[in-house]
């Protein structure tokens, strides 16, 4: 059905048929890619299928809806998505689509396809670069829908205002599109949508009360309230997302919303009971605007962070002490209660935002902690780590949830920023404002101390153990943050902490830093040519093109072997600060004092270590900001050929046009460094050290094939395992051809066994486990790739898999192949996996 679908609308273009045939047949497809994700590839793969439907945009028709309609369902899959932003035409028809001359029907599928394009950070960032000022443009157009005499929203201009504030949340991504917005003036448009500003008849420059005045009987008017938890996002993103200097051209727009989000929290504080109650709806709006309220309150611009401050400060006023007390109060039994006695999750969390809120102001900081607000949000913290407890934004938050990310496939999930664990990312916050602000009241540090004296190496235990094992950067960069004022520095990691071991390891170094009072440091080339290459003078990072001709590699590992280096170093540069910053390189973090760490934001900052000189000045973290990581997969490449002293080989394949650009050693290997591979096996390690004649081999032949060989090299460099194929692409192999993907990782899995690297074993066991689950068929040919690598553990787990399939396997002829003790493992029907548990499936 679908091919035939297909083949009519490919012809479409130019055909008699009328423009309603199109309409349905198009309505058809998506609705089928839509349900049915198989069918999605046969779509964006087809070239004349993809240029009829761009024909058809640029017809001047009704049938432009219906195409915006369709490309939707095919950016459902990643693969499809990126097909699509390949091509400018479409990106330049979709904008067009968006424009205030078409039908509202057509814009509003125009501003869903944009959605569809920007559904992760790297897609929607990609499609901003490639058009941004009409995408703003087109936003802004979107917004601006009402006319100024407008009494009445019709049913279509709402559905439209909808999806333009829906596209207008990729606010929450750093980028050039914050510039634009503020030109275009978005802060006008936020507050017309937020209180019909466009119709009243205010003045240019208003007191702090009559402004307060003005934003309540706005608010209370309850204009277009289905926008309301958007227009509060959108002003959250954008304050979080300013620069330190950045002034808003008209003070009066922003500083009434400023009024109007802090209202909107203290009524939220104030009557929780009231609002739980009898209207649900504005919850979830108090929740926005109470995270907007935050966002602006810790903004890095210097103008709205103050005047927030100053307009809730006022708003508070008389009865913000008790709005506190209370909090704290609630706060404080948190921890106590249990999973089905806990109270609503919303007021969890707007408590929780609020307390953060008053921790920023200055009138309430002293009574907080004194109070021992730090107390109360360690015990929070704690109680979301021992409970495992998860709450995504999105679950709680109905105008995020969107049954698009419901239908999705192919896409590369990644988290947001603050991540899946919502409540210990607010915890995380607001603790780490609070030690800051403690340490500036009066004699609070020492009280602080004394309070933390007993449980610090427990929290910088706990703190470490989520810079290393969570996935979330906002989580990862606040437990940093906070370590930053007990004297840890940096950003803890397991691959760096593979790397550090070989800190004081001076058989591999090739490098001496010399001082100037004649003290040397032994280090290793390649780390800081990744690390710190502002360490390195211009000659050893370009010692110019190695070459031989020794089909052994033995004249290029001599040249390399032999190339050793004195750097020696200014007389500013303090010999304990660089040995921190060698510990900064190598671990990833360092622990310092305070005077310590004056000295090396200097030497930091010479070494254009951007993110350690941050942490070392305690700057907030940047929303939005990865976390750094070590990665020295590029010391694979050209950069780190000049410091090789080692070759991996793999087993004899025939590789098509292989060559290599270091030697003309013809088989195919890999130009590697002793340093991390000793760091990142123990095996190897032991072989390097154990002066036998194998440590000297210039060349260690692995019995890998090179792909599997790629992997390793990728495990050893960046501690990460590449994934194969998913979604679509992996769908349309036959079987060949997914264990032609997955053999690397079954000999992997055998090396891994030898080499004792248990990581990488289990990696590698959790992709073949998950496409053992996917594709069932493959199971067979598993068991007898892993036995005839003698891989029996794996054997083991392939035949769990194959029982169910006995006696089709058997019909089949496929059980031929396999000896007697193969065929007896996959007639055991009862069995069950025993070594790895399979995670979801793909």
């Amino acid at each position: 059905m679908v091919s035939q679908v297909i083949s009519n609308l490919r012809c479409f273009p130019g055909c008699a048929k009328p423009v309603e045939y199109f309409q349905q047949m198009a309505l058809l497809l998506s609705t089928i890619l839509w349900w049915w994700p198989p069918s999605r590839f046969s779509v964006w793969s087809d070239a004349e299928l993809m240029k009829s439907l761009n024909d058809m945009l640029k017809l001047d028709n009704y049938g432009k809806a219906a195409v915006l309609k369709l490309y939707s369902s095919i950016a459902l899959c990643g693969h499809g998505t990126k097909k699509l932003l390949e091509s400018g035409e479409v990106l330049e028809q979709m904008v067009q689509c968006m424009d205030n001359s078409h039908p509202h029907s057509v814009r509003i599928e125009g501003f869903k396809l944009a959605q569809c394009l920007a559904i992760n950070e790297n897609t929607g960032l990609q499609m901003m670069r490639l058009c941004c000022k009409p995408i703003i443009k087109a936003i802004i157009s979107g917004m601006s829908e009402l006319s100024s005499n407008s009494r009445k929203v019709s049913n279509d201009q709402m559905s439209l205002l909808e999806e333009a504030c829906r596209l207008a949340l990729i606010t929450r991504w750093t980028g050039e599109h914050h510039i634009h917005l503020w030109k275009q003036g978005i802060d006008k448009i936020l507050l017309d949508l937020l209180l019909n500003f466009r119709n009243q008849p205010y003045k240019h420059s208003m007191s702090l009360d009559e402004q307060i005045a003005t934003a309540k009987e706005g608010l209370d008017a309850n204009y277009l309230l289905v926008l309301r938890s958007y227009i509060w996002d959108i002003l959250g993103w954008l304050a979080i997302h300013c620069g330190e200097d950045f002034h808003p051209e008209s003070e009066l727009y922003i500083n009434i919303l400023i009024t109007c989000a802090c209202l909107t929290f203290v009524d939220a504080i104030r009557k929780w009971h009231k609002i739980y109650e009898k209207d649900n709806a504005g919850v979830f709006r108090s929740e926005s605007a109470t995270r907007a309220v935050l966002m602006m309150i810790y903004s890095p611009c210097k103008y709205i962070a103050s005047r927030t401050r100053t307009i809730l400060s006022e708003i508070l006023e008389p009865d913000g002490l008790e709005y506190l007390k209370t909090l704290v109060h609630f706060l404080n039994n948190l921890s106590s209660w249990t999973e089905f006695g806990m109270p609503d999750r919303l007021q969890i969390i707007i408590y929780l935002m609020g307390f953060a809120c008053y921790s920023g102001l200055p009138q309430y900081q002293t009574w907080v902690v004194k109070r021992r607000g730090v107390k109360t949000l360690l015990a929070l913290m704690r109680w979301c780590l021992s409970n495992d407890f998860h709450l995504e934004r999105s679950s709680f938050a109905p105008h995020l949830h969107n049954a698009v990310c419901e239908r999705i496939c192919c896409w590369v999930s990644a988290e947001d920023w603050e991540g899946k664990d919502i409540l210990l990312f607010y915890s995380l916050w607001g603790l780490a404002e609070l030690i800051q602000h403690s340490l500036c009241i009066g004699n609070n540090q020492d009280r602080i101390s004394c309070e933390m004296r007993h449980i610090e190496a427990q929290l910088v235990s706990e703190l470490q153990d989520i810079c290393t094992n969570s996935c979330a950067p906002g989580l990862q960069w606040y437990a940093a943050f906070i370590l930053s004022y007990f004297g840890y520095y940096g950003f803890p990691g397991k691959h760096a902490k593979r790397i550090g071991k070989a800190l004081n390891e001076k058989d591999d170094a090739d490098i001496q830093l010399i001082l100037a009072n004649g003290e040397c440091l032994s280090v290793h080339g390649v780390v800081l040519a990744i690390q710190c290459p502002s360490l390195l003078p211009p000659e050893v990072l370009l010692p110019g093109e190695v070459t031989s001709d020794d089909s052994s590699g033995r004249g290029s590992m001599e040249t390399c072997r032999g190339f050793q280096k004195d750097i020696r170093l200014s007389a500013h540069v303090d010999h304990q600060a660089l040995v921190m910053l060698l510990e900064y390189i190598y671990l990833g973090y360092l622990q310092a004092g305070d005077e310590l760490a004056k000295k090396l934001r200097i030497l930091a900052k010479r070494c254009n270590l951007q993110s350690l000189l941050q942490i070392l000045c305690r700057k907030r973290p940047k929303w939005g900001t990865a976390f750094p990581s070590v990665d020295l997969n590029v010391a694979l490449g050209p950069s780190g050929h000049c410091f090789s002293d080692v070759i991996l080989e793999a087993k004899a394949t025939e590789l098509l046009g292989w060559t290599c650009h270091v030697c003309s050693l013809p088989r195919p290997h890999m130009h590697s460094h002793k340093v991390v591979l000793s760091s990142s096996c123990d095996y190897l390690r032991a072989l390097f050290k154990s002066g036998m004649q194998e440590s000297h081999l210039e060349t260690i032949k692995v019995s890998i094939s090179w792909e599997a060989m790629v992997k390793l090299g990728d495990c050893f460099y960046s501690g990460k395992l590449p994934k194969p194929p998913s979604g679509c692409l992996w769908n349309i192999m036959d079987t060949e051809e997914k264990l032609h993907e997955l053999q690397p990782y079954v000999e992997l899995f055998g090396l891994s066994e030898f080499w004792l690297m248990q990581d990488v074993q289990e990696a590698c066991s959790d992709v073949i486990v998950s496409c053992l689950g996917s594709s069932r068929e493959l199971s067979i040919k598993i068991l007898h790739v892993a036995a005839n690598l003698s891989v029996w553990k794996l054997a083991e787990v392939a035949a769990t898999y194959a029982a169910p399939l006995y006696r089709q396997l058997c019909n089949s002829g496929e059980l031929e192949s396999l000896d007697e003790m193969l065929v007896e493992m996959a007639s055991r029907e009862d069995q069950v996996p025993k070594i790895y548990s399979p995670p979801s499936s793909r």
